[in-house]
């Protein structure tokens, strides 16, 4: 059976018969990954009731009906599960929590954002990593709360990874 590149949905022939099988099973395939959203983060065990429409992403060590499937997306339909093989760049919601999904190397990241800069109203408040600033020490006159301070300023912006560490 011919399938198509990136989404291996199954592709009609000419002349084929039951041609709405295939395509219904298409459908299924875009109803689990298109905009997807799954229950929580990769399990490796099938719910014992699972609801019509419900997917999951399954774990490293699957056993039951999702033996052999890693790492799949797994949906429960009226015809009982259907699965879709990750690829890298695939991202779905997890419903239990609100956060991204995204495969990349073999595995799930679960809400992480990579991006080289964060943009609010157009104005970027957040970009690449700076050096790191030298801590305030010595001078001629100490002022110890300035000091308390500055390390505080510090320490907050290496703690939120926008500098590095001295």
């Amino acid at each position: 059976m011919n399938v198509s590149a990136r989404l291996a949905l199954p592709l009609l022939a000419p002349g084929q018969a039951q041609k709405e099988l295939f395509h219904n099973e298409a459908l299924q395939a875009l109803d689990v990954i298109v905009h997807g959203v799954v229950q929580g983060p990769p399990v490796d065990e099938p719910p014992t009731v699972p609801l019509v429409g419900a997917s999951y992403l399954i774990g490293q060590k699957p056993v039951g009906a999702w033996q052999g499937r890693a790492h799949n997306v797994a949906c429960w339909t009226d015809g009982g599960w259907r699965f879709r093989a990750p690829f890298d760049g695939l991202e779905t919601t997890l419903r239990s929590t609100g956060l991204k999904a995204r495969f990349s190397g073999g595995e799930w990241r679960i809400g992480i954002v990579d991006a080289s800069e964060l943009r609010i109203a157009g104005e970027q408040v957040v970009s690449a990593r700076r050096p790191a600033i030298n801590r305030p020490a010595g001078g001629s006159i100490i002022d110890q709360e300035a000091r308390t301070v500055v390390l505080a300023i510090l320490t907050a912006l290496e703690g939120h990874g926008l500098i590095a560490a001295s």
